[in-house]
């Protein structure tokens, strides 16, 4: 029993079909030490709830406001505004919302709570050749958690797939691997100053962990969200191209996932501003993607469209 073990979760979707082989249900941790400009969860950024607000749902009524004691919610006639440094996350705002219009992002799940939920799907995974997707966010930052997950979901006998942008340890790398049998890998960037620029982060430990992997043996997949302005240029996938052909890798599948513009929306429901420095970040056309793809098959890579 891990009664007392608790993992950080902000959704858990059924039936998915992109995060790994069949149906499957993926887990998502709260919590990256990553911020990529274009990621389509920066809710899961902060290891932590958070107040998240859905303007289109307000019809003004003022019963938040007058639910906390703690003034941390103002309204006026452009809706709700949020101070986050006086909310106690105590959810009676949320509570006393007629429209949902306000609701609280993460909480925590024991881990024979969280089976429970992922067992009532069981015959359809197993049916069609899925299993169970940890995802986030990022789940290498919990790595104790996600271990002890992973080790219950082989117990009871699920396919484990982890997504990660692999930006953790060689020692938690090489303990989620072991527990998985699949790995989906985010690269973003070749260029060390590009990507810490869109990411926040170096790219060195990301790709001596990819290369690792394929030394190693563990079976991965390489993802790729392809955003014009950022990465689908010449240079970049030519780049990503020679690398990942020089991986002794068996599998050698890259997916490519192209940009959309939804995590606009998501910052206006945090109330946070979406890429302040005004990068252009765009949809890659039809012609562009294809041309990416035309350079991956150069260097005898399988690549998929999405996924």
């Amino acid at each position: 029993m891990c009664s007392d073990v608790m993992a950080f979760i902000f959704d858990i979707k059924r039936y998915a079909i992109n995060e790994g082989p069949g149906i499957r249900t993926t887990i998502f941790f709260k919590g990256c030490p990553l911020r990529c400009l274009w990621c389509h969860n920066p809710e899961s950024w902060i290891p932590q709830p958070q107040l998240l607000y859905k303007k289109g749902k307000c019809i003004q009524c003022g019963s938040c406001v007058k639910a906390c004691t703690r003034h941390a919610i103002q309204l006026d006639t452009d809706g709700i505004h949020y101070s986050p440094d006086l909310c106690v996350m105590c959810e009676t705002c949320t509570s006393q919302c007629p429209t949902m219009a306000l609701e609280v992002c993460g909480k925590e799940w024991n881990l024979d709570d969280l089976m429970v939920e992922i067992e009532k799907e069981r015959d359809v995974m197993i049916d069609s050749g899925g299993g169970v997707t940890l995802c986030g966010g990022e789940p290498l930052m919990h790595p104790n958690v996600a271990l002890q997950l992973l080790r219950l979901l082989g117990n009871h006998g699920f396919h484990r797939t982890v997504d990660t942008s692999l930006y953790s340890s060689r020692e938690v790398v090489a303990a989620i691997a072991s527990a998985s049998e699949l790995m989906l890998v985010d690269l973003k960037l070749m260029d060390e100053e590009m990507h810490r620029l869109f990411t926040g982060v170096s790219n060195k430990l990301i790709l001596s962990n990819i290369r690792w992997l394929a030394e190693k043996g563990h079976d991965f997949s390489i993802r790729i969200p392809l955003i014009e302005g950022v990465n689908s240029d010449d240079d970049n996938m030519e780049k990503t191209a020679r690398f990942l052909h020089s991986l002794p890798w068996k599998n050698r599948t890259v997916h490519l996932l192209p940009y959309h513009d939804v995590c606009a929306d998501k910052h206006n429901r945090m109330w946070s501003l979406f890429n302040p420095n005004g990068f252009q970040l765009r949809i890659p056309s039809e012609e562009k993607l294809q041309h990416c793809m035309d350079i991956l098959r150069s260097h005898d890579l399988h690549v998929i469209l999405g996924g």
